[in-house]
Parts: structure tokens; C-alpha cells; sequence
């Protein structure tokens, strides 16, 4: 097997409101994305940052928290997905999720899972991004071999 290349993205925050709610994208904070890949395969966790933009920010700290959890919601990290994306599919009725992946070089079928990202999450806390990676290595290996 070829050495697997280590990837980590940050998507910004965004403030696509509108008033016209065909043209209303909501808010949403900067994304985390760790990539594996290897060759024309690869496994990804996500994180959910929940950092906002300042004047976002400013905006939620000014109004009243109802509860722990909306509290939670608007300013906790949020592990969102453990996945991968593979040039061929994994079950007899997946479909294929883009024609054009920048992992797979090509077709791809995706899957993932919120729920499955909560351990990721955990051992990101307790052992950083090395963690991370020796969780996604192992996580290549259940899906692709």
C-alpha cells in the first residue's frame, strides 16, 4: 500500500441570511475536515467548530440563552461526520454521491456518519491530531481492505 496523504481543511464561517427565504443560507460556523487518501480513496472526519463570525458571535451573546443545550448548540464543537468517499460502491444500492471527486479522481460513492464521528471527536481531545490520524488509518482499513 502506498503512503497515505494527510490532508486538513478549514472551511470559513459563513452569514447567508436573507430576507427572501429562497435566498436565506442561514449562518454557520468554520469546518475542520481531516482527510486520509490513498490513491483514488480516502476517509474523513469533520468537526463542526462552531466559530462564528464576530458580528454573529456578538449577535448570539446578546440574546438571552433559553437553555444549556441552545447554549451548547450555538458555541460547543460538534463532531458531524466519520466517512468515506470510493471510487466503487460499498452496498448493492448506493449511489454514487458526485461524478467529479477530488479524492477519488472521479465518481464517488460516499457514506458517512454523525454518530460514528463522536469517538474521532473524543480522541481528538484526549491525544490531538496524531489521535486523529491513527483513527482514520484504522477506520481506511475496516472500509477498504
Amino acid at each position: 500500500m502506498s503512503k497515505f496523504e494527510k490532508i486538513i481543511r478549514f472551511d470559513p464561517a459563513f452569514d447567508k441570511r436573507h430576507s427572501d427565504p429562497s435566498k436565506n443560507y442561514g449562518i454557520h460556523g468554520v469546518n475542520i475536515t481531516f482527510i486520509l487518501k490513498n490513491e483514488n480513496k480516502a476517509v474523513q472526519f469533520v468537526l463542526f467548530t462552531n466559530w462564528q463570525l464576530p458580528h454573529v458571535t456578538k449577535e448570539f451573546v446578546a440574546k438571552p440563552m433559553k437553555s444549556a443545550i441552545e447554549l451548547e448548540c450555538l458555541f460547543m464543537p460538534m463532531a458531524a461526520d466519520l466517512g468515506y468517499h470510493s471510487p466503487i460502491p460499498h452496498y448493492a444500492t448506493q449511489e454514487p454521491t458526485s461524478e467529479k471527486c477530488e479524492y477519488t479522481d472521479g465518481v464517488c460513492y460516499y457514506d458517512g456518519s454523525g454518530l460514528a464521528a463522536e469517538s474521532v471527536y473524543n480522541t481528538l481531545l484526549e491525544e490531538g491530531d496524531e489521535g486523529v490520524w491513527h483513527e482514520l488509518e484504522e477506520y481506511y482499513k475496516e472500509i477498504f481492505n
